[in-house]
């Protein structure tokens, strides 16, 4: 298992769930993942196994030799299983804080109480490693308005509403909000 610099600790629990560096024997699932649920991601286009194969070789390889990556991508298990993965993206370094990226297999994608179960489980992880590890001083989502669950589990877990862009994006013909939740360290 390869290991961030920028971190001490690597690994992160939280009952059943656990976050790792992401895999590179992933990569495929991922890409699967994506192509299927094109429609919440910022992606215009479907990836092709040569595009994810040139993204893990050259993007992702150097994330774990950088002292101050600007993303940490992590394979979310559950029971050893690859269920989702996910990071830290857009990070700045001197502000501490990052955007937290996101997304389940298609199986738990499509069931709104299983992708709540993972998505709280996973929330916990990913600020244990934002908080906790990195110190950062804020958190937050860039989410389509499209799915409330998503958000209800995010307001359960201390985010916050900071913005509301109005009719911001076309998703499969309609025009649709963007909310940017936030969760401050508190600790700091």
């Amino acid at each position: 298992m390869r290991s961030y610099k920028c971190l001490q600790v690597n690994v992160f629990s939280e009952g059943v769930y656990y976050i790792v560096p992401i895999r590179d024997e992933d990569r495929y699932e991922i890409l699967n993942w994506r192509n299927t649920q094109i429609d919440i991601l910022r992606q215009q286009s479907p990836l092709t196994n040569e595009q994810q194969d040139n993204y893990f070789k050259t993007t992702v390889a150097q994330l774990f030799e950088k002292e101050q990556p600007n993303q940490i991508l992590w394979s979310f298990l559950e029971n050893d299983q690859l269920i989702g993965y996910g990071g830290l993206v857009h990070i700045d370094w001197e502000a501490k804080h990052a955007e937290i990226s996101f997304l389940l297999n298609n199986e738990h994608n499509s069931d709104s109480m299983v992708f709540k179960r993972d998505w709280e489980a996973y929330l916990k992880l990913i600020t244990k490693v934002a908080f906790n590890e990195l110190q950062f001083q804020k958190i937050h989502t860039y989410a389509y308005d499209i799915r409330d669950y998503y958000f209800e589990v995010m307001y359960s877990q201390g985010f916050e509403k900071e913005a509301r862009l109005k009719n911001h994006i076309l998703i499969k013909g309609q025009l649709t909000d963007i909310l940017i939740l936030s969760k401050f360290n508190l600790q700091k």
